[in-house]
């Protein structure tokens, strides 16, 4: 993958329904990997700055990786925290915070 290329995943929604989303980054905290994902529409553009949260399962090299949700609420303030922090050293300034799921 060249550096300009962003990498992208297909998640399947409770209704079936398929969603591209290109992946921001996999960070580790509190002992765990995740992932945040930026929803796409059929262009390929996201208008609504949303990011979807995931814990991050690495199944190795030649398996597919899952991804889970974060049912907890502490799990996910401590997951959203660091990923804030994360966004603060890059430059996504249309990505609005406020919107992590």
């Amino acid at each position: 993958m060249n550096e300009n290329e962003s990498l992208t995943v297909t998640l399947t929604l409770e209704n079936d329904e398929e969603l591209e989303c290109a992946v921001l980054t996999i960070f580790e905290t509190g002992g765990r990997e995740y992932i945040a994902l930026l929803p796409l529409d059929e262009n390929g553009d996201n208008d609504d700055g949303q990011v979807y949260l995931y814990r991050f399962i690495d199944k190795g090299e030649d398996k597919e990786p899952d991804l889970e949700n974060i049912l907890d609420d502490e799990e996910f303030e401590r997951v959203s925290e660091a990923f804030s922090e994360w966004m603060e050293e890059q430059d996504f300034s249309d990505i609005d915070l406020n919107d992590i799921e």
